[in-house]
């Protein structure tokens, strides 16, 4: 009957929103408002062109679905229920409740189906720029001819508070600069933030500044007609050259008598008196929570049949593929296991007897050696690879023109690349890295943040570690941010000591993939250590180890970490010529020696040697774990100052005669 559809289609657009609106009045908190306006665009998508598979959210080729706008997850979560995915009404209940599956904002691998975590606005868009990425280079590594084993589209949802913020003005640059066709934004135009209409801050016109980037712009004037805006994501992706931002204008609440168009509705429950209302003149049973009319949960239900069907029709051709191409097949299953190469370091570099050399510049001869033998690795630097040496020979720009390269130039975007980063490492099967000077690590610090709550192996490179930097001053002078990212957890971070120790350092580093690792690397050279009289740099995979033996009873412990070891090394050998007994320990890892196992920390750290000092040229905050209320930490606290980085290191305190008079007045003290 041709007047059926549009009444199926209404009311499964009105199951969305009361489910919304129930999640929120049960859970007594959340945002109601934006799943209501936002739902006929949940349902056309849903229903319509994303090829998923409820059955098997892992699967590979399938689209990818981005919920920017994570406050509006009682949206995401009402979506993954209808469609059949294993979140079920009881979970839909439990909405922001203990244990439950359906927390506030969308958790990656916590929910089925839900692609990325989302709630810091821009974050998501920064994401799907990094999926976008990962599914043209990957189609150009692995397609062949008709043979298309990855073919697939990244659709993001976004509103106003997303479009605000710089991360996705960086990303949506960078993705307009690439030509990234197959990533739809739709944007809940509602004009609605939580300080009221965003005319009191937000005047702009969205469309031009997406047009000035290189996007292709579409309008859907009536976001409550689930038609339109399907039309609207068919011509999205008839144009490939492209990214498509589809400008939806909705009603935040849309069928709220009250509070439709009310920044109340943002981010509190509507009220039961005002839910009850709402239902009647959707035409629901005003006093039913959690009702799911039976024609609406079929017409959903239908994405199990169409899911299948895509998923099956795609089994086929990768098999067919696989049949055609072994070798390549062999490589997929192992890039998206997350396994590395046999022999991938055979060629590490061996840095014994080399001169002083820089740990960046030492990492980048590490890169150097590993890369060609590990094809996953992809990434770059924000408009810095001279300096940190993120550039490996031979390496082709990834550019719309060269899919397959695998060095991104992110611009001056640190926060975007941080984003896209995570993206690349969501979408599976490639490793990522990004470097910038440590000091800018402020500017990604969000986009860091969920890699670690994700536990995304995503792996930062961050030169010019200290007061070394030296003449650019102290605005490049990184002092707090070794004991910010220390914070952080789930976040791996290697500080090390020489370019030996920076060898291992990658090695750990790409081994790692339960979350992410940061790299601390100097600007300024340093000595390589001669390991035949210390210990080995395999010490460094348990975080803290005994880097310089003492010949005697042990009377003091020296910590420290990169350059400032061998400053410890020197302040030993002082306090060796008054006959002290003193052993340094190499700290490059707090993270992984807290990890180690407790008989491990207390041979590196005996209990009964209290004398300690720790030495290291940031904030001193935190290294009292390690040194005790009877030891002392040399440290810095204020900024930096311009001036050759030795010149600067010396004026703040960091020489070895300090250090061994620091350890000499903890044994006075000590034997007084």
């Amino acid at each position: 009957m041709p007047g059926a559809r549009p009444h199926l289609d209404t009311l499964c657009v009105n199951t969305i929103r009361t489910l919304a609106m129930d999640m929120v009045e049960a859970a007594r908190s959340g945002h109601p408002g934006a799943p209501m306006g936002l739902a006929p665009a949940g349902y056309a998508l849903f229903t319509g062109l994303l090829r998923h598979d409820p059955r098997d959210p892992a699967w590979p080729d399938r689209d990818r679905f981005i919920l920017s706008n994570g406050h509006a997850s009682a949206l995401l979560y009402s979506l993954l229920f209808l469609c059949g995915y294993a979140v079920t009404l009881e979970d839909l209940r439990q909405f922001r409740q203990w244990g439950s599956k359906t927390p506030g904002h969308p958790e990656a691998r916590h929910t089925p189906g839900v692609e990325t975590t989302t709630g810091p606005l821009g974050q998501g868009i920064a994401n799907a720029v990094g999926l976008a990425i990962a599914e043209r280079h990957l189609a150009a590594r692995f397609n062949r001819g008709r043979l298309k084993v990855v073919d697939h589209w990244t659709y993001v949802f976004c509103g106003d508070g997303d479009l605000m913020e710089g991360v996705a003005a960086e990303a949506a640059s960078l993705a307009g600069h690439l030509g990234l066709g197959r990533l739809i934004c739709l944007w809940d135009d509602n004009r609605v933030t939580i300080d009221g209409p965003t005319a009191l801050a937000f005047s702009e016109d969205v469309a031009r500044r997406f047009r000035a980037y290189g996007w292709q712009v579409l309008r859907v004037r009536d976001g409550n007609d689930p038609a339109s805006i399907r039309e609207a994501f068919r011509r999205a992706r008839a144009e490939e050259e492209r990214p498509s931002l589809i400008v939806c204008r909705t009603r935040i609440a849309w069928g709220s008598p009250n509070k439709e168009g009310s920044s109340e509705a943002h981010g509190a429950p509507l009220g039961a008196a005002e839910v009850r209302l709402t239902k009647e003149r959707l035409g629901f049973p005003p006093d039913a929570a959690f009702f799911v009319p039976e024609p609406a949960l079929r017409r959903f239900r239908r994405c199990l049949e169409r899911g299948a069907r895509w998923h099956a029709a795609w089994k086929r051709r990768f098999e067919s593929w696989s049949r055609r191409h072994p070798e390549l097949a062999a490589e997929w299953h192992r890039a998206l296991a997350g396994r590395l190469p046999a022999g991938w370091d055979a060629e590490l570099p061996d840095f014994a007897g080399s001169p002083p050399i820089a740990t960046r510049s030492a990492f980048g001869r590490v890169l150097e050696a590993t890369a060609p033998r590990v094809p996953e690795l992809i990434g770059g630097s924000a408009d810095l690879t001279p300096s940190n040496n993120t550039r490996f020979r031979g390496a082709v720009d990834f550019q719309r023109a060269t899919p397959g390269g695998r060095y991104l130039r992110f611009g001056v975007r640190e926060h975007a690349m941080g984003g896209i980063l995570s993206g690349l490492a969501l979408h599976g099967g490639l490793r990522p890295y990004g470097g910038t000077f440590l000091v800018f690590a402020d500017y990604l610090r969000p986009a860091i943040r969920l890699a670690a709550l994700m536990r995304l192996p995503v792996l930062y490179v961050f030169t010019h570690d200290s007061l070394a930097v030296g003449e650019d001053g102290p605005t490049h002078q990184p002092v707090e941010h070794l004991a910010s990212l220390r914070i952080l957890p789930g976040l791996v971070v290697l500080r090390p000591a020489d370019a030996t120790e920076t060898a291992e350092a990658w090695r750990v580093a790409l081994e790692r993939t339960a979350g992410p690792t940061a790299l601390i690397l100097s600007r300024q050279n340093l000595p390589v250590l001669d390991r035949t009289r210390l210990a080995p740099a395999q010490g460094l995979r348990q975080g803290a180890y005994v880097l310089s033996h003492e010949p005697r009873d042990l009377e003091a412990v020296i910590l420290a970490s990169g350059s400032e070891v061998h400053t410890a090394l020197a302040a030993q050998g002082l306090l060796a010529q008054g006959g002290r007994s003193v052993r340094v320990v190499s700290v490059p890892s707090w993270e992984l020696f807290a990890a180690a196992p407790a008989e491990v920390r207390a041979s590196v750290l005996p209990p009964g040697v209290t004398a300690r000092v720790a030495v290291e040229a940031g904030v001193p905050f935190g290294w009292e774990r390690f040194v005790g209320p009877a030891g002392r930490v040399i440290g810095v606290d204020r900024f930096g100052a311009s001036a050759p980085g030795a010149v600067v290191l010396e004026r703040y305190g960091f020489t070895a005669e300090r250090v061994a008079a620091a350890v000499e007045e903890l044994l006075g003290r000590a034997a007084g």
